[in-house]
């Protein structure tokens, strides 16, 4: 086999669990490209990515250089799908990509596939800039956002976003942008530029910050300061937000199933030295032994809002998907209102581009809920261009704050228990 071969080979077993199984590509990439060395990894990760980024175009230039269309869960078509994206993203010589290509479908239409991409090649095609969003995303962005937000999610999937931290004394934001080299956008918080190394940076051994995207951040920032009451952060891993509400002064239960993402809260809180008490439960089953001052539920969503971040939400997650999250996460409020002591204060939040699991959530808990109100979010210093409405909620989509590098789409809202 030429050399490259077997991280091609994992590139495609890593699309194959995507797009046919569904699986996550951070979930999956463990397995598909499992024994290879950490740059390979690497290759198969940047090669995977690149496919579910422009997967849209690259199939347009396919179909326009086949006599008859491929089936969309064809072989022969992923195999075209990842050489496209070596050769016009990641710049690899096109005969290592034909090379590589063709052992991939030994058996099948290695000629055609051969053909296609030699043509391709030699016609010298390339991607749109921005890149296409996928039709099913983009006709229901549309309906929920309208035209600007599309645009604007198209730009945003074609740039890599920057790097984010929050920091645990926001006291010394001025000083830690100017040692860092950032800048600032809210309180606590520095933006960097995509592609730092976080583990090289000053104080990141001494536990001064974590990666968090500051739309990620707002959430926890709307509880305010803790005081030494005890807050719940459920759904808590990996820990950004358990890890700003320590910081902020609240005695934290972080509550989370995954106790493979539990292990990074655990790294974070001994990095940082800030207290938690970790609980691995199905919050579903779990019962806390008392009812907590606050609440934050990060529930468990399509995570279409950081699609930037993971593009293969996009090809993941569809009207079935959603509303069976939209179940989980009724189910969940409900159960966490019980939590909560009487004036005691929830935010709801899903990094979710979806009303679904937003908007119309929230109101069909008032709407069953009658000892439950929205509470106005007050006195939280938002980043300059971002408001809440008088229901205590707070959404952020694509364009906003798009000349400082963008956010990623989250909703979220302030409730009390009357």
């Amino acid at each position: 086999m030429p050399p490259g071969f077997l991280a091609r080979r994992a590139a495609l077993r890593l699309l194959d669990a995507v797009l046919r199984r569904g699986q996550p590509l951070e979930t999956a990439l463990h397995s598909a490209a499992q024994g290879l060395p950490g740059p390979d990894r690497a290759l198969v990760h940047a090669i995977a990515a690149g496919v579910l980024r422009h997967m849209p175009d690259l199939d347009t230039l396919i179909d326009g250089a086949t006599t008859k269309p491929l089936p969309d869960d064809a072989k022969a078509r992923t195999v075209l799908r990842l050489a496209l994206a070596q050769a016009l993203l990641l710049d690899t010589p096109h005969h290592a990509v034909v090379a590589t290509a063709l052992p991939l479908v030994d058996g099948g239409p290695r000629k055609l596939v051969h053909g296609v991409l030699g043509n391709l090649l030699r016609s010298g095609v390339t991607l749109p800039d921005p890149p296409s969003l996928p039709e099913a995303a983009r006709a229901r962005w549309q309906v929920a956002w309208g035209d600007a937000m599309t645009s604007a999610a198209q730009v945003a999937l074609g740039t890599r976003p920057p790097l984010d931290l929050s920091l645990k004394d926001p006291g010394a934001t001025a000083d830690w942008a100017t040692r860092l080299g950032g800048t600032s956008l809210a309180p606590g918080h520095v933006r960097l530029p995509a592609e730092t190394d976080v583990t090289t940076l000053d104080g990141f051994s001494d536990g001064a910050f974590w990666v968090q995207d500051l739309a990620a951040s707002l959430p926890a920032r709307l509880l305010g300061q803790g005081g030494g009451r005890h807050a719940l952060d459920l759904c808590a891993a990996p820990g950004g937000k358990t890890m700003q509400l320590a910081a902020a002064g609240w005695q934290v239960t972080s509550v989370d199933q995954s106790a493979r993402r539990l292990e990074r809260l655990s790294e974070t809180v001994e990095r940082t030295g800030l207290a938690t008490d970790i609980v691995c439960a199905d919050l579903m089953r779990w019962q806390p032994t008392e009812k907590a001052d606050a609440i934050l539920l990060d529930a468990p969503c399509s995570a279409t809002g950081i699609f930037r971040r993971h593009p293969d939400v996009l090809h993941r997650i569809g009207p079935r998907q959603i509303a069976e999250m939209a179940e989980i996460q009724a189910a969940l409020l409900d159960r966490a209102l019980g939590w909560l002591k009487p004036g005691g204060l929830l935010v709801y939040a899903t990094c979710s581009l979806e009303p679904a699991e937003g908007e119309a959530q929230i109101a069909a808990l008032l709407e069953r809920r009658r000892d439950v109100r929205p509470r106005p979010i007050d006195g939280i210093v938002l980043p300059a261009g971002l408001a809440s409405d008088a229901a205590g909620q707070l959404r952020t989509l694509p364009f906003m704050l798009a000349d400082a590098g963008g956010l990623d789409g989250f909703f979220m809202a302030t409730l009390e228990t009357i």
